[in-house]
């Protein structure tokens, strides 16, 4: 575990931030997106919570070589 806060809980804000995202783009198209600058930015803000908690994820070895 990295940091003050477990991997259980830095995996639910990750599946929270991706809700958030689906969320906010549910009704729309792309163009109706990238016409919204708030929406936008709300889903950029999202992936970047989404990066910052993976970053933090404890390294698994599942058997698998990349």
């Amino acid at each position: 575990m990295r940091g003050k806060i477990g991997d259980k809980v830095r995996l639910q804000h990750i599946l929270e931030a991706i809700i958030e995202i689906e969320t906010y783009s549910l009704n729309t198209d792309f163009s109706g997106f990238m016409k919204n600058s708030m929406m936008r930015f709300a889903c950029i803000k999202q992936m970047e919570s989404i990066g910052e908690a993976s970053n933090h994820v404890s390294d698994w070895d599942i058997g698998y070589s990349f």
